[in-house]
């Protein structure tokens, strides 16, 4: 591989990037960075009555993407609220049909119910079950609406599963993912028809939804890898391309140390009777918790599972 390639293993971006309780240091720029939001109408404080706009865990989440630079957190954070309203994100994922939702998850990263040993959900896309129909079927859809498909996928991330497994967690905040990707039997032509449609979440992710991926593994990397990781590099910042690691095609010892086997689907040298195409499986613990898992869009909020309210 070219040396533009991460050199960290898996485990190093485990214990460099996992939610970890703040420190006084960090602790004081997150009050700093709520400050200078309040002051900008961006961020209200909890009440008596009422939540805060924005959990830490969010704040959190961009004060690491600029290293706990407060003006430039600030100025990310911004961004996205401003794009926020553009596109009507909350009323966009409020109203968004389940059985569309649901149908759209074949095309992206899709959990698998389970999380890794340090309690983060584990997702998995496997780019070869976008096959030449469904690759079809992906461009008949309107580039607005393919755009509105990756918001809503994100919101459900970022406001059900995220919430869900930091309260299952607790303590620990749960701000991020852990992802395989799976190139087997991916061809370069095919990657090609893909880019665009790649770029445009991968680019949304850094941008709006930032430190939501944590570990991102690449599995049955074929030979024609280092081709496009020219390419794809350039969509992420330096950050997250030091959380892709390339495991190629025995991956399963390196995920074994940040998975618990039973919750590594089998195709990747665990014990899970998982595939792409599939549900969540979810573990005995999620169930307990949430039943089953919900179709469409729903937030988990102090515990339980509801609808957004309109």
């Amino acid at each position: 591989m070219p040396d533009t390639l991460p050199h960290s293993t898996p485990e190093e971006s485990v214990a460099a990037i996992i939610s970890t309780p703040v420190g006084d240091d960090r602790e004081q720029s997150l009050e700093a960075f709520k400050a200078k939001l309040r002051n900008a109408g961006l961020y209200q404080p909890a009440s008596d009555d009422t939540a805060a706009s924005h959990d830490d865990i969010t704040l959190l989440r961009f004060l690491r993407a600029r290293r706990y630079d407060v003006d430039k957190a600030q100025k990310q954070f911004s961004d996205t609220e401003a794009w926020r309203k553009q596109h009507n994100v909350d009323e966009l994922f409020r109203t968004f049909e389940a059985h569309e939702m649901e149908s759209a998850r074949r095309f992206y990263p899709r959990w698998t119910g389970r999380r890794d040993k340090t309690g983060l959900p584990v997702y998995v896309y496997r780019l070869a079950s976008l096959d030449a129909p469904l690759r079809k079927e992906l461009e008949s859809v309107p580039s607005v609406r393919r755009y509105q498909r990756i918001v809503a996928l994100y919101e459900a991330m970022t406001r059900f599963v995220l919430p869900l497994c930091s309260h299952l967690a607790a303590p620990t905040p749960v701000s991020s993912v852990t992802t395989i990707i799976d190139l087997e039997q991916v061809s370069l032509s095919a990657m090609w028809s893909l880019r665009s449609h790649l770029q445009v979440a991968s680019t949304m992710a850094t941008a709006h939804y930032p430190e939501t991926l944590n570990t991102i593994a690449i599995v049955n990397s074929p030979s024609f890898f280092p081709t496009i990781w020219n390419w794809i590099k350039t969509w992420f910042d330096e950050g997250t391309r030091n959380k892709i690691h390339i495991l190629g095609k025995d991956p399963g010892s390196t995920l074994r140390s940040l998975i618990d086997e039973k919750d590594i689907p089998q195709s990747y040298g665990g014990q899970l009777p998982w595939k792409f195409e599939d549900d969540p499986d979810l573990d005995d613990t999620i169930k307990k918790v949430i039943g089953k898992m919900p179709k469409g869009p729903v937030l988990f909020v102090d515990g339980s599972t509801v609808k957004p309210l309109g």
